[in-house]
């Protein structure tokens, strides 16, 4: 049994039915095979922001098809029925899935509709560069990345299986949601 992350081998490649087994404390996501750990716990206006956004969505998405979940909350971004052939599970701010069928106990199991990223000085990098890149093959129709301290949000659109700048809204707009007809938010409210 692994209950330490100092106990694996980062040179290894690892399928999600080993990431399963695992039974330590520290929060990691795989990429592509790869242990990639999770930065340590984000700031309070960090969450404030992603709690906002929450519950925007989720207040619009009330019995609707849609679903809304923050993290933890694993998603293995190819649909796969075998959990050896799951090489990538990550753990979005925000996602939203509107097709049922790629709910189960353990998350979701396919591409969300929408993810939503929130910077953070520890996964920056990695948000803007490789999830960026994961989200686009992986088929996700639309992708923000929120940076708190700038009060923008670059929202992407998937057009023939790549990402397009839709537009970068500032604090002063009202973002209107691409893959959920009908919400509106206005972000002023949103980096209160």
């Amino acid at each position: 049994m692994i209950t330490d992350i100092s106990q694996l081998d980062p040179s290894k490649t690892y399928s999600y039915s080993d990431y399963l087994t695992w039974q330590f404390e520290e929060w990691v996501e795989l990429i592509k095979g790869k242990i990639v750990p999770m930065s340590p716990a984000p700031s309070t206006y960090h969450q404030r922001v992603s709690k906002n956004i929450l519950v925007e969505i989720g207040s619009y998405l009330r019995k609707k098809r849609c679903q809304v979940f923050d993290a933890p909350f694993d998603v293995r971004l190819q649909h796969k029925d075998n959990d050896n052939e799951v090489f990538t599970v990550v753990q979005p701010d925000i996602c939203v899935i509107c097709d049922p069928s790629l709910l189960d106990e353990r998350g979701c199991n396919g591409p969300p509709d929408l993810i939503i990223e929130i910077l953070s000085p520890f996964t920056r990098q990695n948000d803007i560069t490789v999830k960026f890149d994961l989200y686009e093959e992986a088929g996700v129709r639309e992708y923000w990345i929120v940076s708190p301290l700038e009060q923008i949000v670059d929202v992407f659109l998937l057009e023939n299986g790549k990402y397009k700048l839709l537009k970068k809204y500032a604090a002063e707009e009202t973002l209107n949601v691409n893959v959920i007809e009908g919400l509106s938010i206005y972000l002023k409210e949103v980096f209160e």
